[in-house]
This record gives structure tokens, C-alpha cells and sequence, in this order.
């Protein structure tokens, strides 16, 4: 048995999606929207079930080093006088771990 110290590479995070458009509360579409961040794993029942819609609440798979977005911007399958509209997506991290003032690690 050899006992040392793993580093982790990766970690889940709960993030909050606000100002979500309504097409984007499906499973497909909350995880279009979550690639954007990381790898999506899955919502919680109050999302699942569209009970609170202010924000939709995310876990998604971030690799430890990744640059954290504060938005990403989607695009509305509806079209507004011919074009495609653009929507802001606000990100809210509940939690990231500390890193080290040094290292950055």
C-alpha cells in the first residue's frame, strides 16, 4: 500500500443560473447552459420541478485551476424582428474552495 497525498483536479459546485430564459428549464437545456461553466451533474428537486424559477441550481464539475465565469450568454430560440436574441445568464458560485495567496493552489 502506498500512502501519499493525491491532488485533487476537479470538484463539485453548486451554481445558481439567474435570469434564465423559459426555454432553458428542460434537462437538455440546463445543461447546454451549465457546459458553459463545467461539466453539469445535476439539479436539485426544487429545479427538477420548476417550483422556484428566480434561479435554477446547478452541480456542476470544475476543474480546479478553470477561470470562473460571472455570466455566460445563450442564445433564445425565438427571434426578435429576424435575428436571435441574445440573453446574459448570471452565475452565482455558492461555495469555492480557498486558495492559497502564494501558489494560487
Amino acid at each position: 500500500m502506498s500512502l501519499r497525498k493525491q491532488k485533487h483536479k476537479q470538484i463539485p459546485i453548486w451554481i445558481r443560473l439567474k435570469h434564465l430564459p423559459m426555454e432553458y428549464w428542460t434537462e437538455d437545456g440546463l445543461s447546454v447552459v451549465a457546459s458553459g461553466i463545467g461539466t453539469p451533474l445535476y439539479v436539485d428537486k426544487i429545479t427538477k420541478e420548476c417550483s422556484r424559477l428566480d434561479y435554477a441550481r446547478v452541480c456542476v464539475l470544475l476543474d480546479y485551476n478553470s477561470t470562473l465565469p460571472k455570466h455566460v450568454i445563450v442564445i433564445s430560440p425565438f427571434m426578435q424582428n429576424g435575428k436571435e436574441v441574445p440573453t446574459r445568464v448570471e452565475v452565482e458560485y455558492e461555495w469555492l474552495p480557498q486558495r492559497c495567496k502564494m501558489c494560487c493552489h
